[in-house]
């Protein structure tokens, strides 16, 4: 006879997610779990409920109804989120501060200690200057920013590393650097969850994805099966074709 084995927590479990504002409906029942050591890819227009399921599952709102667990852990417990890093859509650091600053101010939050060799190499991996780290953020570019701030949750190194839009604002040569940085942490066994309007990106890293459309789940599985449910050549092509069905579909 084999051994049983004990069942892997899920990452991330969406259960029965519905959000109200007043009488506009952001999220409507969404459910699914995205696994342990998997990259997962959010999709969906803008309005679609990505932003809002991200501030339930961080408890920067409070779900209507449902639940949403991180490792098992009610989102709405402080230690859900010990495990995990996460960069906003509008990342905005203090202007005041320099790049080194922040990361120092950012380690000393999860309480770790500031290394400033890691921190010169994950500038490097990022192909952002080193004067960042001197200059103050209000000298920053969109990009620049945005890398900081990238550099900040891979620094973490959490089981879990969440990215609203990792690459707004990036152009083509730092979207390649960030990508072998996601496909670094796919190597190392940590689980990726992020949201993105560029679906090639979802496509190149996320073996897993979901759309939300209306505020409904339209669509959870792998790209491979979105693009076989239309038979379309393109990610994108089959987005457009799930988007304008009626119903909702899972593979």
């Amino acid at each position: 006879m084999g051994q049983s084995r004990t069942p892997v927590t899920a990452a991330l479990n969406f259960i029965d997610i519905s959000k109200h504002f007043g009488g506009a409906h952001a999220l409507k029942r969404v459910n699914f779990a995205v696994n342990q050591g998997l990259a997962f890819g959010l999709a969906g227009v803008n309005g679609a409920g990505k932003t809002t399921l991200l501030k339930c599952m961080l408890d920067l709102c409070s779900a209507s109804s449902g639940a949403v667990e991180i490792f098992g852990v009610p989102a709405t417990e402080n230690r859900a989120r010990k495990r995990l890093a996460f960069l906003p859509e509008r990342f905005i650091p203090p202007y005041y501060q320099t790049g080194r600053d922040f990361l120092r101010m950012m380690a000393g939050l999860r309480g770790d200690l500031f290394d400033e060799a890691r921190a010169r190499s994950m500038f490097e991996h990022l192909d952002l200057d080193l004067s960042a780290l001197t200059r103050p953020v209000k000298t920053f570019s969109k990009g620049m920013t945005q890398k900081l701030g990238l550099a900040s949750c891979f620094l973490a190194d959490r089981e879990l590393t969440v990215l609203d839009e990792p690459m707004s604002g990036l152009d083509p040569k730092a979207r390649a650097h960030v990508k072998v940085l996601l496909h670094d942490l796919k190597r190392r066994g940590r689980t990726l969850f992020f949201t993105s309007h560029a679906l090639v990106d979802i496509e190149e890293t996320c073996e897993q994805m979901a759309v939300l459309h209306g505020g409904y789940l339209r669509f959870v599985g792998t790209p491979t099966a979105l693009r076989a449910i239309s038979g379309a050549t393109s990610l994108e092509s089959a987005f457009l074709d799930l988007i304008a069905a009626p119903a909702a579909v899972s593979a």
